[in-house]
């Protein structure tokens, strides 16, 4: 099984690893620093070095136990010692969306207690889903001012590992729905913007909210009874 670098270091950019198997124009490897594409975040990119060869990462998936990097070049053989370097400016961007999808449902469930349903991202633009009846014609704005509010207060984020005989009763832990996490994850790696959101998660994030910039509500929408999604992008 691959181990996942980025668990416990976000902005590690280059890593040295080894080939353990290889598909087609696919590798896989015994660690990565490469975010797989899961959870709404997609997938990190950038490139592979190894003598006298290179190639580019152009695609993370997780398939059953194995995490895949699909290969636009050369394809090294098992055994070969490669290193690996994370596209930053891609990292960075997706870091910055993701903690700002945190600051929202932090926001949502401090306000109006409302819990979130489901999600996707990409680079600096995302959506949530919520459990909500109405919206008032200016809630877009209200939520926009109260998540830069929470950008600017500078608040500390923390990630943690606990056991999950301990995080299933972890209250704020619960209401992000930890016991949908499959049975057979012992560990569960927690995501903590401290004052504000404590959630399960393996994506990556930056270390504080300020790093995350300027959120923009750039749309509300009803969908359907009792769901309301709510679109935004992230500014420098």
């Amino acid at each position: 099984m691959t181990e996942k670098l980025y668990l416990n270091n976000a902005d590690l950019r280059s890593f040295e690893a080894i080939v353990t198997d290889v598909d087609e124009s696919r590798i896989e490897l015994d660690k990565t620093a490469f975010y797989a594409t899961s959870g709404g975040q997609p997938h990190d990119t950038g490139h592979l070095l190894w003598e006298n060869g290179a190639a580019s990462v152009i695609d993370v998936r997780t398939v059953g136990e194995k995490i895949w990097h699909t290969l636009a070049g050369p394809i090294p053989a098992k055994g070969t010692r490669i290193e690996g370097e994370i596209d930053d400016e891609r990292r960075r961007q997706m870091m910055r969306t993701h903690t700002a999808m945190h600051i929202l449902c932090g926001v949502m469930w401090k306000k109006w207690k409302r819990v979130v349903t489901g999600g996707n991202m990409d680079a600096l633009s995302g959506r949530m889903d919520f459990e909500m009846e109405e919206m008032s014609t200016d809630f877009g704005k209200e939520i926009e001012y109260l998540c830069n509010e929470e950008i600017a207060a500078d608040r500390p984020i923390k990630v943690s590992f606990l056991a999950r005989k301990d995080a299933i009763f972890d209250r704020d832990l619960i209401r992000t729905k930890i016991n949908l996490v499959p049975e057979s994850v012992k560990e569960i790696r927690i995501v903590d913007i401290v004052g504000l959101d404590k959630q399960a998660d393996g994506g990556t994030h930056v270390s504080s909210t300020s790093q995350v910039g300027r959120m923009e509500v750039v749309k509300t929408e009803s969908k359907g009874k009792g769901f309301k999604r709510i679109r935004f992008v992230v500014h420098d």
